[in-house]
């Protein structure tokens, strides 16, 4: 009996764990290189949309998610100071019923502990900075700072924005800075004394916006992001911490709600908002990008993490029975299957005018990576 089909996946985060947790339901060996020595709960929110939803169901983890994210009745979009409704994105059950799977509002944390769950402790390797990549007659082979080096017969870089793999491979333009910076943190709903919040509501300004959210079913922990003009701050970074002082001053009269959790809030982290063109090309030989690795998004769609999940679906099906000699032909329909569609939700998202008025979302939320056709 043939040995399966070995896969490296350089990067343990939204993409790799669910790459990873995908290939081993289609009986592919995988190991998961991380830098990081371990995973923390970093304070974010994220939002799981219906399209990812149903990829994390056939992984086996939508009870798990249900049980510990928010059921919003919708997304609203608000005007930043009367409040006035510009759309009301409804969900909930009939959206439910209408995509095929919930959209639920988590803490980042939870989320990625979930992906971890489903992919064996042994198949991750933690302190695993990767320094170098070369394609040989053997397989590919990896070299990290550790010292460490490995022979797989495929590569999967879900490494993020700043991927190692990536600079290896293609000679690409530099990360671009938008100008923009993003406060967020989450912290205990029961700061807000008696003021409520709404489901999930992104409140629109002129030249700023903060969306505030629940990412607990008991309404028990609040979230919220903001994005807004600061040219000369350039930090990318999760930790990095924030003035709380500064970012109430940035939205001095906003509507009474939004003045509420930011007053509420005991502390902040603060990023510098980064993009990156489309790649003409995601793969070489047996070494392919995923995620963020070769579209990253901006984060005004909510759907940056869902594109790496959808990717993780997509290339299960194409690796799928491959052999080592049949892979470079597996990521050529992987590329060709993906393309067109996160190209299209990295332009949308970048325009940042998603759901600020009347939306067809259908196009996003109904796609179901089992089932897309694949390329030929």
């Amino acid at each position: 009996m043939a040995r399966p089909l070995s896969v490296a996946i350089v990067g343990a985060g939204m993409g790799g764990l669910a790459t990873a947790a995908a290939l081993r339901r289609v009986g592919i060996d995988v190991t998961v290189y991380e830098q990081a020595t371990q995973f923390a709960r970093i304070g974010a929110g994220i939002q799981i949309g219906c399209n990812a939803m149903k990829v994390l169901r056939k992984l086996g983890l939508e009870q798990r998610l249900r049980g510990g994210s928010f059921y919003p009745r919708s997304w609203n979009n608000r005007d930043w100071r009367s409040g006035d409704v510009k759309f009301d994105m409804i969900f909930g059950e009939s959206a439910e019923e209408k995509f095929g799977a919930p959209y639920l509002l988590a803490h980042r944390g939870d989320l990625h502990a979930a992906l971890a769950s489903a992919v064996p402790d042994q198949c991750v390797r933690l302190g695993h900075k990767l320094t170098g990549l070369d394609q040989t007659s053997d397989g590919v082979r990896l070299a990290f700072a550790n010292g460490a080096t490995v022979v797989a017969d495929a590569v999967v870089a879900a490494d993020g924005v700043h991927s190692t793999v990536r600079d290896i491979l293609f000679s690409t333009a530099p990360v671009k800075f938008t100008g923009r910076i993003a406060y967020r943190t989450t912290y205990p709903a029961a700061l807000l004394g008696d003021n409520r919040i709404d489901d999930c509501t992104k409140w629109w300004g002129e030249d700023r916006h903060i969306v505030i959210y629940y990412v607990k079913p008991d309404r028990s922990e609040v979230y919220f992001v903001t994005s807004q003009p600061e040219p000369d701050f350039r930090i990318e970074s999760w930790s990095t911490k924030g003035d709380v002082t500064e970012l109430r001053k940035s939205f001095d009269g906003f509507h009474p709600q939004v003045i509420q959790v930011l007053a509420a809030c005991p502390d902040v982290h603060k990023w510098a908002i980064m993009d990156r063109d489309a790649l003409p090309r995601w793969a070489a030989g047996n070494v392919t990008l995923l995620g963020d690795a070769c579209h990253p998004m901006t984060p005004y769609m909510a759907q940056g993490a869902a594109m790496a999940i959808e990717d993780a679906a997509v290339l299960s099906r194409c690796l799928d029975g491959v052999a080592r000699d049949g892979v470079a032909d597996a990521f050529r329909r992987f590329e060709a299957t993906r393309k067109e569609r996160t190209t299209e939700v990295q332009e949308t998202s970048r325009a940042n005018t998603w759901l600020r008025g009347k939306t067809n979302a259908d196009w996003v939320y109904g796609y179901d990576a089992w089932t897309v056709p694949l390329a030929v």
